[in-house]
């Protein structure tokens, strides 16, 4: 079977890892910052905060944002529920801007027409680098500064991608950048995730959340230590360490990052010419973005096809191809349609969850299986 995303671990990696297994540190140990330090330094942040996934990330970058009950978030529908959820983990308020048509990232003209209509204003903005792409940063960074809303950059796709020659978690554009270390992910420390961030005030504070809200810095104390033993619960903070084990392997997969992009981006390339004489929409590309292509996503056009979507993913399956789709809009779950959002709410994302397949994209796909792919996929939109 193909399927649409794995991981690569080599020999190398699964040694970093035994050393750590024999070290003695298995959790918080000097992996950790390491591993932080080295992902900092290249994307260009200042600090970094490993945590146990992305979810986590987000979940604490609100937090250090400030978020509360009476706060609002604005984010895109088309993303996993963890970039919405995080505010509701947090007792906050959410709401959506629709996603522009040809990026699929959250439409900046939208999002400028909300604030400027809109009487709640967002405390903040989350917006999600789809497939690896990064959003319009700089146009969100101004809006920003104008309406007085904190930016966490929802990267779980992207790191290695580049933004007007920027590496994608250098934070010059927002407060916080998010990434996944997931298996199917540029990079993969098991499960795992980061945040990153220029500012030693949201860094403090997303070391505290992530470890119980205690501390042993005597800046946050409110008394002096009894002893070495000495430590405060300042807040009510998580249990979102990452183990040492799985830094070991994060930090070994960096060595590798940019080989991993380099052969996804080939293959994207390759993607864009071998689908061209298919009815589907090809992904659009920025010029002002370089795509770490965490997924290919393409847009069927149903006019020309006689089968269903449904029908597609079974027949794919059938000949040995496991097809996904990002994302089915986050509004459309019963979840927040108990919230009040309903099906037409945010239109252009709800086309887009029609037409949408993500196609089999990953370091060691050969160009012989996606040859294979794109072979079955002709075959099934033919009918044939």
């Amino acid at each position: 079977m193909i399927y649409y995303g794995k991981q690569n671990v080599n020999e190398q990696d699964i040694n970093a890892v035994i050393d750590v297994l024999k070290s003695d540190f298995l959790t918080q140990g000097p992996m950790i910052e390491m591993f932080e330090k080295r992902v900092a330094a290249y994307c260009g942040a200042k600090y970094a905060v490993a945590v146990t996934n992305a979810t986590s990330a987000l979940h604490i970058a609100c937090l250090a944002a400030g978020m509360g009950k009476g706060d609002i978030l604005w984010t895109s529908p088309n993303t996993f529920v963890a970039s919405a959820n995080c505010a509701r983990y947090c007792g906050s308020e959410v709401d959506f801007v629709d996603i522009d048509d040809t990026t699929y990232n959250m439409s900046v003209d939208k999002l400028e027409e909300k604030l400027k209509t809109s009487q709640v204003k967002p405390k903040v903005v989350i917006p999600v680098h789809f497939s690896g792409q990064s959003c319009e940063m700089e146009r969100i960074h101004v809006l920003a500064k104008k309406y007085g809303f904190l930016v966490i950059e929802d990267a779980s796709h992207a790191i290695g991608a580049t933004y007007k020659d920027t590496r994608v978690g250098s934070c010059k554009y927002s407060d916080m950048t998010v990434f996944s270390f997931h298996p199917v992910k540029i990079i993969t420390t098991a499960e795992g995730g980061m945040v990153l961030t220029n500012d030693k005030d949201l860094y403090d504070k997303l070391g505290l959340y992530r470890s119980h809200g205690i501390t042993r810095d005597p800046k946050w104390m409110t008394k002096e230590a009894d002893g070495p033993w000495y430590y405060e619960q300042i807040d009510l903070g998580f249990n979102y360490r990452m183990t040492d084990m799985q830094a070991a392997l994060g930090y070994s997969q960096m060595d590798r990052i940019d080989a991993f992009v380099t052969r996804r981006r080939y293959l994207a390339k390759r993607y864009n010419e071998l689908l061209k004489e298919l009815p589907v929409r090809i992904p659009y590309q920025s010029n002002e973005t370089n795509s770490s292509w965490h997924i290919y996503v393409v847009r069927l056009d149903l006019e020309k096809v006689e089968l269903t979507k449904k029908e597609i993913f079974a027949k794919m399956k059938e000949k040995g191809i496991v097809l996904n789709l990002h994302y089915i809009p986050v509004h459309r779950q019963p979840y927040y349609q108990k919230l009040g959002f309903k099906v037409g709410d945010f239109p252009v994302s709800e086309q887009y969850y029609e037409e949408a397949f993500t196609l089999p994209l990953y370091y060691s796909l050969t160009d012989e299986q996606q040859d294979e792919v794109i072979k079955a996929f002709n075959a099934v939109l033919s009918n044939d």
